[in-house]
């Protein structure tokens, strides 16, 4: 009976040893798939992104906001980023931005107010990596707010939401 025992447990070391050395020879090319978010929540303020399952926060990023980040955008070149709540309608992977998933910006208030002001509304607001031609140091990103509107990150923090946010997220934005 202890013999058994015995090869029952070393067996069961050894195979714990050799998935352990499969898994650590695949390297980084074999992590686990990141789990998806249910909203997206942007403080502006605090210029922080917040990715959430349920009451669950799976992760934060640092983000830059358009050049005037205080209120909410009114009009189209206001260099201002939305306040409110909106869906993530679409991913792009071909933009001027690395990668890049649209906000249904603007909705029928952000319409009817621009209007009333004789102005367009705009559009075109996402979040997005960095410019496909500059640099995190030469963009500012994170010590300025650089868009015209839109939440910028990283390209490597990008590549992380574009796993975990898929088109129909609701996001809400905060001032």
């Amino acid at each position: 009976m202890r013999s058994t025992i015995f090869w029952v447990v070393l067996t069961g070391m050894l195979g714990m040893a050799c998935n352990w050395q499969t898994a650590a020879a695949a390297g980084p090319s074999a992590t686990l798939p990141l789990p998806k978010a249910d909203r997206v929540i942007v403080l502006k303020s605090k210029r922080q992104m917040i990715l959430m399952r349920g009451t669950i926060v799976l992760k934060i990023y640092p983000v830059s906001l358009g050049r005037y980040p205080k209120g909410h955008k009114k009009f189209e070149g206001d260099a201002r980023t939305p306040e409110g709540e909106y869906l993530l309608d679409s991913k792009l992977e071909d933009s001027h931005f690395y990668r890049a998933i649209r906000i249904n910006y603007p909705n029928a208030r952000d319409i009817a107010y621009a209007r009333a002001m004789g102005k367009e509304a705009g559009g075109r607001i996402m979040i997005h990596g960095l410019p496909n031609t500059m640099s995190a140091e030469r963009v500012g990103h994170t010590f300025i707010d650089w868009t015209q509107g839109c939440i910028a990150v990283t390209n490597s923090q990008m590549d992380e939401i574009w796993q975990m946010v898929d088109a129909g997220t609701p996001i809400k934005i905060y001032p």
